[in-house]
């Protein structure tokens, strides 16, 4: 079976960074390839040219179609762009665009009637350029099934790391971001615009209080447990924590638990009720529950699909 096949799209003026993700980050895991509108020299916003040796034949065979960000300046694409676009979705690949790749992908009509986000800058001129579409502007990223988008630029990241936990499980996505040293995990609904993303050491930041969490993970936890750690009310405690993260103490709570269940599910052969207990979920029926808000799949299709894929050397599902 053929790895599965990204191709990278660089439409003119494309910004270096959203183009570079990919390939950072998915190329131990996958077949990723560049192309643009035609083989030869393209335009970067960052100053300096690069040269695609594919062209637009190169979507015809990918699994994945990748349209990184491109400056306001060459919205919409060509036609043979945009029927390229739709082709590919067409006849079943994955499209995904990173920041304002998304304008290239509202103009060949596949955001209709789907949730998708964009760089909070630009969201509302998606919305009303493509009204069809619905627009969030306050997330990560968005997984559409088929179609999948992101915010800005770093927002990238979380999107490939995203992809790499879907497709190849926790420890394959963990890897690649110890490997290029980013957060593991932003889930995608955590808001763009965190207003004090990084507190500094002595300034009351909560990050003892989630690392007590962490360690905490296997028993009931409640917000006002937390904020007493934290030495503050329950109130100051979650406009605190929404302020660092960018999410609330419940669901960055959620989805701790979620990421170790995967761990455990992918690394042990744990009863799933046991699983369920270590993660602090209390029972099997309440770790499906949000298992598969999270994931979109149950814990034992999960254990089949990735179970392994740790310091082991039995062969992996192939993705497609």
């Amino acid at each position: 079976m053929s790895p599965h096949r990204i191709a990278v799209l660089a439409l003119p003026d494309v910004v270096a960074f959203d183009l570079a993700t990919p390939f950072q980050l998915l190329h131990r895991h996958y077949d990723v390839a560049l192309c643009a509108p035609a083989a030869g020299e393209v335009a970067t916003t960052s100053g300096f040219p690069l040269v695609a040796d594919r062209g637009l034949d190169a979507l015809a065979h990918a699994d994945t179609v990748f349209v990184p960000g491109f400056a306001p300046r060459r919205w919409p694409p060509t036609q043979a762009v945009l029927d390229a676009l739709r082709a590919a979705h067409a006849r079943g690949a994955r499209i995904a665009s990173i920041c304002t790749g998304a304008f290239a992908l509202g103009a060949a009509g596949l955001l209709d009637g789907r949730r998708v986000t964009t760089h909070w800058r630009h969201a509302q001129q998606l919305a009303d350029l493509y009204p069809r579409a619905r627009v969030d502007p306050d997330v990560l990223y968005v997984d559409d099934g088929d179609l999948l988008t992101s915010a800005g630029v770093a927002a990238g990241i979380d999107l490939c790391l995203h992809l790499l936990r879907k497709d190849h499980g926790a420890a394959a996505a963990n890897a690649a971001a110890r490997q290029t040293v980013v957060a593991p995990h932003r889930a995608g609904g955590q808001a763009q615009f965190i207003e004090r993303a990084v507190p500094q050491a002595d300034d009351g930041g909560l990050e003892a209080t989630r690392a007590y969490a962490l360690a905490q993970l296997d028993r009931p936890l409640t917000v006002a447990e937390l904020a007493r750690h934290a030495c503050t009310s329950e109130r100051t405690f979650n406009r605190r924590f929404r302020l660092e993260t960018g999410t609330t103490p419940l669901r960055w709570l959620h989805q701790q638990r979620v990421d170790h269940a995967r761990r455990l599910l992918e690394t042990s052969d744990l009863p799933i009720e046991t699983v369920a207990q270590r993660c602090g979920f209390g029972s099997a029926a309440i770790l499906r529950q949000h298992f598969r808000r999270a994931t979109a799949t149950t814990p034992t299709a999960y254990r089949r699909t990735f179970a392994g894929s740790v310091g082991s050397t039995a062969p992996r599902p192939p993705v497609r």
